[in-house]
């Protein structure tokens, strides 16, 4: 029944609709922000992955003192587990 759904004028016409409706001067800020967007989903989900499998990344503080501002690495302590009591 649906053998041969998506066939090249398919798409084709769908590509039609897609610069009628938006406009061939919207179309290629759009691809950009959408490949940023995909660019950063996908470094997030390295670091996430990251996040998962090694030690704790450093977190940046950011301090005051005396009217100056300065930045200091601190690394997040893990938390203690006790052990299991069978």
């Amino acid at each position: 029944m649906l053998r041969n759904a998506l066939e090249p004028w398919h798409l084709l016409v769908v590509a039609i609709v897609v610069v009628v409706l938006f406009g061939s001067k919207k179309l290629p800020d759009t691809a950009r922000s959408l490949g940023k967007s995909m660019r950063i989903l996908k470094s997030e989900a390295k670091a996430m992955k990251a996040d998962g499998e090694g030690a704790p990344e450093a977190t940046v503080v950011r301090t005051e003192q005396a009217g100056t501002a300065q930045e200091r690495p601190v690394r997040e302590q893990p938390t203690p587990t006790s052990p299991s009591q069978p």
